[in-house]
């Protein structure tokens, strides 16, 4: 037997294997760091964004129909105490609902409506039969009438809020 031999049959079939190679100990990888995220957490960052400007944008939108429908409700009931029922305040909420017309359908419809076909789109726009036929034919018929007690001015009012509030 060579002399090599011998030396590596002296520690015995037992011996421990790293005694004889030299090994080391297992060496786990560093853990991944935070930065940069992983793509899947950059597609739900853009979606999130998306959906919170979407979101403020749409809640804006609402604050925003709210306050001017608060407005144009005030307007009313200042209508309501500083009129009394009669020509003036079929003029004043006449001229509130115009106001308001002009600013949401398209000028060239409503701006030449006057007498029936203003009562006519009043009621095509949500009047549910409140201009055509009911105190809200004051409008057209008030400026021309001899007396006040023409005129039911919380009828006329009650149609006018009803409009404002469908189309405000």
């Amino acid at each position: 037997m060579p002399a090599e031999c011998a030396a590596t049959d002296a520690a015995g079939p037992f011996s421990p294997v790293g005694e004889q190679l030299d090994l080391r100990d297992i060496h786990l990888p560093e853990q991944p760091g935070f930065w940069p995220p992983a793509p899947g957490w950059w597609l739900l960052a853009a979606v999130l964004l998306a959906v919170l400007i979407s979101g403020g944008r749409l809640g804006w939108r609402a604050w925003r129909r709210w306050r001017r429908r608060r407005v144009l409700l005030a307007e009313l009931e200042r209508l309501r105490a500083d009129l009394d029922a009669g020509p003036a305040l079929a003029a004043a909420v006449s001229a509130l609902l115009k106001r308001v017309a002009l600013s949401r359908y398209p000028r060239a419809e409503v701006a030449p409506l006057t007498g029936d076909a203003w009562l006519a789109f009043l009621e095509r726009t949500g009047g549910e039969g409140r201009f055509a036929e009911g105190p809200g034919r004051a409008l057209a018929d008030a400026p021309y009438a001899p007396d006040a007690a023409a005129v039911d001015g919380p009828g006329l009012l009650a149609a006018a809020r009803s409009w404002l509030l469908r189309n405000s």
